[in-house]
């Protein structure tokens, strides 16, 4: 099972606002030994979203979906995740005490039937606390569905995964290292052979290879692995091996 993200909204996809998200999420993930597998980004359009919902229910990852579940007609969300799952959406609750204490002890004010929507959800879910003003996100099937608000999102996630993941957190220390290749026979399909004969022979580490061009020229190619170091360091030996073999100039990432 890997990790996954929607980040949705029209003002991301026109620009209006920049996505504050990915970056963000795929660090607190690595702060747990983590890895963010994929993320898509959506307009407010409840027919593609329920179609994703319904794909990403059906499949095993585990998802952090932002935005669309306030209580305006342009958020979607809530709608297509309910949709997705053929359930109904209900006022959840212990969705109302969270409403009582922020409109009628905080602020002093009625609990309106709009109001009532920031806490209708799909039938079956669970809430997602929301230390900012307590307007709970919420969560079913290992999605998480919170605001597109980061300071809202941020502290709802970090929740999210520490209170329904820690024994998925990787604990034992991971590095990673790289080499910077040179020459007119640093390209990738030249090293197709040694890339897939280091995957295979160290199924555990993540390989990775970056061209890197300044306008037309090519530049370097950066080639290395990530993951336990005592591996890192016997699969960079086998790389740098065959990279001399090859008389392909090279230098080590910093």
């Amino acid at each position: 099972m890997g990790f996954g993200a929607f980040v949705i909204g029209d003002e991301i996809l026109s620009c209006r606002r920049e996505d504050q998200h990915f970056r963000w999420l795929a660090d607190a993930l690595a702060a747990r030994g983590l890895r963010l597998s994929w993320l898509t980004y959506f307009g407010d359009d409840e027919e593609a979203l329920t179609a994703a919902f319904r794909r990403s229910f059906a499949g095993g990852d585990t998802v952090f979906s932002f935005g669309g579940i306030g209580n305006t007609p342009d958020d979607r969300t809530r709608q297509a995740a309910a949709s997705a799952l053929g359930v109904p959406l209900i006022a959840h609750p212990k969705g109302e005490a969270e409403l009582y204490a922020r409109f009628c002890v905080e602020l002093g004010v009625d609990i309106t039937p709009e109001r009532r929507l920031l806490i209708t959800f799909p039938e079956g879910c669970d809430l997602i606390p929301n230390p900012v003003n307590r307007i709970p996100g919420f969560h079913i099937k290992r999605h998480y569905f919170v605001p597109g608000f980061p300071q809202m999102a941020q502290p709802m996630i970090e929740w999210a995964l520490d209170t329904f993941h820690r024994d998925e957190f990787v604990t034992a220390p991971r590095i990673e290292r790289a080499l910077l290749l040179t020459g007119p026979d640093a390209y990738e399909s030249g090293l197709l052979g040694l890339m897939e004969r280091i995957v295979t022979a160290y199924p555990d580490l993540r390989l990775f290879s970056l061209p890197s061009h300044r306008s037309t020229e090519r530049v370097h190619l950066e080639l290395g692995v990530e993951g336990a170091p005592d591996q890192v360091e016997k699969a960079m030996a086998d790389i740098l091996r065959e990279v001399e073999q090859r008389n392909i100039g090279w230098r080590w990432r910093e």
